[in-house]
């Protein structure tokens, strides 16, 4: 990777345009949509929905809402009568108002907070849209398709669940009596082309010479934990980092929600199962740890460490199975070390703390720190390598760092990257392993902005 893929170029966040869920928003308006979709429940036979692909269904069913909206003798003009039609085919074959959003590639989660307010994510900020639904039972309906689609079910005896779309996007709902306002949708969207470690420079999120610092670092099966808070970018860069691994090793993933897309050929993806409706039958991350280390992988993928699997984590990585990644919610590098202490206790198992941190210096290797700044930017804010003891703390040294240093009158945070002029003991690795960089990557003069 050289400096001349350092090209950046800010994207404007543009306004969202109208959507068929918007239509007139008139009580008049909700009640002729309301009373075609009725027309149009009693006159189709719900089995066919099968028997064509999407692009043949949408046509039919288009023909049919249209002849009943010719029978309803509605004033209404061109427009208005296609977003009317494509509103009530969105509601029978996808998830009603939402569905413009969920097909619109530019955003990335879908916040609805009550039927009233619906946000997105677009380039990393937030933005309010005029998309709304009709009530709180129109919401619900939705609500109770997503989760009805994936065998669970959701009500006031089970308040909350997780799911995941047919496209892999993770869904989180929760209704009363939880939520005091009223039921809550949040979809965090599924990328259908991952990022590589290319398009995270050309996003400014990283330089040249530490993303070929963190590919060397995979390549020579280095342990790495990525930390970072909710949205900063774990899974992406993780995602990005696993474009290195050789296509000739066996990998498991393990996940809470599948969202990892693994590019290599010999995959195993796992994840983990919820209670069903009696409570029994759950799987959980630490059962598929166990389970992993039984089927001869070469490396072993957890998507987010967050309780007692951390213990079984660390003992593969210091069994054998080099090269294994995972992500963890931290603040700060320290704080990650800290929470993974704390995991550790969570399994159990009387272990002295000074034995588990001798057991998470010699099982990680590096820890990569991400942040998500105020003007919606995702950016690797440090790179520090794990080197041992020294009396009861894991000692580390950073390699690279972001430092932030003001925000210009257009709210855009101003800061550089840098190495710090230390080298890692892990070049020798890197050598015995024949993998070779050049000493100006860790030059710290060698600043971008």
């Amino acid at each position: 990777m050289s400096d001349e893929n350092w090209d950046y170029k800010k994207q404007d966040i543009s306004e969202i345009e109208d959507t068929p869920a918007v239509l007139a928003g008139t009580a008049d308006m909700y009640q002729l949509k309301n009373h075609i979709h009725h027309n149009l429940m009693e006159q189709v036979n719900l089995k066919i929905l099968d028997e064509f692909d999407e692009k043949t269904l949408r046509e039919k069913l288009g023909d049919v809402i249209r002849d009943l909206i010719e029978k309803e003798n509605t004033p209404l003009n061109a427009n208005e009568k296609l977003l009317l039609v494509t509103d009530i085919i969105n509601e029978v074959l996808g998830l009603g108002p939402i569905e413009p959003l969920l097909a619109d590639p530019t955003v990335s989660d879908i916040l609805v907070n009550t039927y009233r307010q619906i946000y997105v994510e677009r380039h990393g900020r937030l933005e309010k849209t005029p998309v709304r639904f009709q009530n709180d039972e129109h919401l619900m309906r939705i609500i109770d398709k997503i989760a009805s689609g994936v065998g669970r079910r959701i009500d006031e005896s089970s308040p909350m669940v997780d799911a995941r779309l047919a496209d892999g996007s993770r869904v989180n709902a929760i209704i009363p009596p939880l939520a005091v306002d009223g039921p809550s949708l949040s979809i965090r969207k599924f990328s259908v082309d991952p990022y590589t470690m290319r398009d995270l420079e050309n996003f400014k999120s990283i330089t040249p010479g530490m993303a070929e610092f963190l590919a060397a670092a995979v390549k020579a099966r280095r342990n790495i934990l990525i930390s970072g808070g909710t949205g900063s970018g774990k899974t992406t860069m993780m995602n990005a980092m696993s474009g290195y691994i050789s296509d000739k090793e066996r990998i498991v993933s393990i996940e809470d929600a599948a969202e990892l897309q693994l590019q290599q050929p010999h995959v195993v993806r796992l994840e983990v199962r919820p209670a069903n409706i009696e409570g029994k039958g759950e799987i959980v991350q630490r059962d598929l740890v166990k389970n992993a280390l039984r089927m001869r992988p070469d490396r072993i993928i957890v998507g987010e460490v967050r309780g007692a699997e951390a213990l079984d984590m660390l003992q593969a990585m210091n069994t054998g199975h080099d090269g294994s990644l995972t992500t963890i919610h931290a603040n700060t590098p320290r704080d990650a070390l800290t929470r993974l202490e704390h995991m550790v206790g969570m399994s159990g198992v009387p272990i002295p703390s000074l034995v588990v941190r001798q057991q998470i210096a010699a099982a990680l290797d590096l820890v990569v720190d991400i942040e998500r700044l105020p003007d919606g930017r995702r950016v690797v804010t440090s790179i520090q390598e794990i080197t041992g003891m020294e009396e009861n703390v894991v000692t580390v040294q950073e390699i690279f760092q972001f430092k932030r240093e003001t925000v210009d009158s257009k709210g855009h945070v101003v800061g550089n990257f840098r190495a710090t002029g230390i080298r890692p003991y892990m070049l020798k690795i890197f050598k015995e392993r024949g993998i070779v960089l050049d000493d100006a990557v860790f030059d710290p003069e060698r600043i971008y902005e």
